[in-house]
């Protein structure tokens, strides 16, 4: 029972924009980190965006103010793009590299 709370607490991380307009004319970053993908991690902001900057694909855990927490994979996602996503996890299975969680 304790692990499956310690998940969930993990699960819904700090998120300062989780109430904030999703519209993409909402987006300025402040912040940033660099991002290690990890099928363990979990970060300790959720991103507003991602840059990428070496083509390949790219698994996240989404986050919503729902908690819908879904895993999508963007493929063959072209250096120097920046993806405007709520993600808390990027997964060990992302070939994309030189990856910017921007908040």
């Amino acid at each position: 029972m304790e692990d499956l709370q310690q998940t969930k607490r993990e699960e819904n991380m700090a998120d300062k924009f989780r109430n904030q307009s999703t519209t993409l004319e909402s987006i300025s970053f402040g912040n940033g980190f660099s991002i290690t993908p990890s099928d363990a991690t979990v970060f300790s902001q959720a991103t507003r965006a991602i840059y990428v900057a070496n083509t390949g694909n790219l698994t996240v855990m989404l986050t919503d103010k729902n908690d819908s927490n879904n895993i999508v994979s963007f493929l063959a996602v072209p250096a120097g793009t920046i993806l405007p996503i709520r993600a808390q996890r990027v997964y060990a299975n992302s070939t994309a590299t030189g990856l910017v969680g921007l908040y």
